[in-house]
């Protein structure tokens, strides 16, 4: 029995639905599950930046993609569309990915994609194609929470994915409540194993295609390519020291580097040393052993509260610090300039600046913002 997702009390033969396709299997069974469930349906595919000369297409939307996702759009008989965003994913994704570098953290442009390109450019787009909502293949889940709709706007809620192992929730964080309002995600009740079931019930041809990668822009190489042909810059080399200030070997540009990093530094010692900081005032790179990795606080930049209200005390809270680490308590205090102060218990190694801070209660996701920044 498939779960017809939450949008607010409408009735779904009413309401036009675009799905973003990819070409992927979670995108797929979304459209399909959207048409079963007798929506009117219409499928778009985004043309991102890809880097000239070095790859015919960004990875999100290959050849190959985009003749799988007009096949599929032609198989559940939904009209199918292009969008062309390439020039604003170089202006904002790119450009924020090499500007973080810059900086000296970590970035997500993940998040960047899903703030300013889906659910800005495409959630634009789509309601100018006479969309009533935006569809993704995300696995999380909205649910109202003050029922039928009314003259007053509808709040809603961001929930986990019922499977814990693909729960995308957090990089869903950065949405607003007018944003959630107009967004249905049709997978949120759904488990990977599931999905791909329902793709083979659909007789979809996408049943077996692989999950897509991150970083779709960088071509076949890896980041640190890209960031040497475009942002050379940023790649320079430097002197790798301990906390004691004793320099102890030579880093390639502190781009090539996160935080917790142990293999991969070039330096031979007795013990084994981790990546503590990275100073770009002075190009240097900070090691040290284990027993000094780590920070039991962080401050963020401004939060993104999804409720549109952020809490007026301070809340013991459910903290994700990347989108694959395991989530620790901490105590979130609200800031005035919009940032927060969260503490821990006990140290976590892996506290990253430009990756989020994500948070949770229970299984709601109330907002988050980016660490590290002001």
């Amino acid at each position: 029995m498939y779960h017809a997702p939450d949008i607010g009390g409408y009735n779904s033969t009413m309401i036009r639905v675009a799905i973003a396709m990819s070409g992927g299997v979670d995108s797929s069974v979304a459209a399909a599950l959207l048409k079963e469930q007798g929506y009117e349906v219409i499928g778009v595919m985004l043309r991102l930046w890809s880097e000239p000369g070095y790859e015919t297409d960004n990875r999100c939307c290959t050849l190959d993609d985009r003749i799988l996702a007009r096949g599929i759009a032609s198989q559940l008989g939904i009209p199918f569309h292009e969008l062309d965003a390439g020039e604003l994913f170089r202006r904002t994704v790119v450009a924020d990915f090499i500007s973080g570098y810059a900086r000296g953290i970590t970035p997500n442009p993940c998040l960047t994609c899903n703030r300013r390109i889906r659910w800005g450019f495409l959630l634009d787009q789509v309601q100018a194609l006479g969309a009533d909502f935006l569809a993704t293949g995300h696995y999380a889940r909205k649910r109202s929470v003050s029922g039928q709709p009314s003259a007053v706007s509808p709040q809603f809620q961001l929930l986990r994915g019922v499977d814990a192992r693909k729960d995308q929730s957090y990089v869903l964080h950065v949405l607003t409540q007018e944003q959630l309002a107009h967004s249905i995600f049709p997978l949120g009740e759904y488990t990977k194993p599931e999905v791909r079931a329902m793709a083979r019930q659909f007789n979809l041809p996408v049943a077996k295609r692989p999950d897509s990668q991150d970083l779709c822009f960088v071509g076949r190489g890896d980041y640190r390519v890209f960031l040497r042909r475009n942002a050379p810059e940023v790649v320079r080399p430097g002197e790798i020291v301990t906390r004691a200030g004793a320099v102890i070997g030579e880093h390639q540009g502190l781009a090539f580097y996160t935080i917790g990093q142990r293999r991969g530094l070039g330096i031979a010692t007795r013990e084994p040393l981790y990546v503590l900081e990275k100073d770009v005032e002075t190009n240097r790179l900070v090691v040290g052993p284990r027993t000094q990795l780590g920070y039991d606080e962080l401050i963020t930049g401004p939060v993104n509260w999804i409720s549109g209200e952020p809490p007026q005390t301070p809340l013991r809270l459910a903290v994700k610090i990347r989108y694959k680490a395991q989530e620790t308590e901490g105590l979130v205090t609200p800031r005035a300039d919009g940032s927060v102060h969260v503490r821990f218990r006990e140290k976590l190694r892996d506290i990253t600046p430009g990756q989020a801070a994500v948070f949770y209660d229970g299984e709601v996701c109330l907002g988050g913002g980016i660490i590290g920044e002001k």
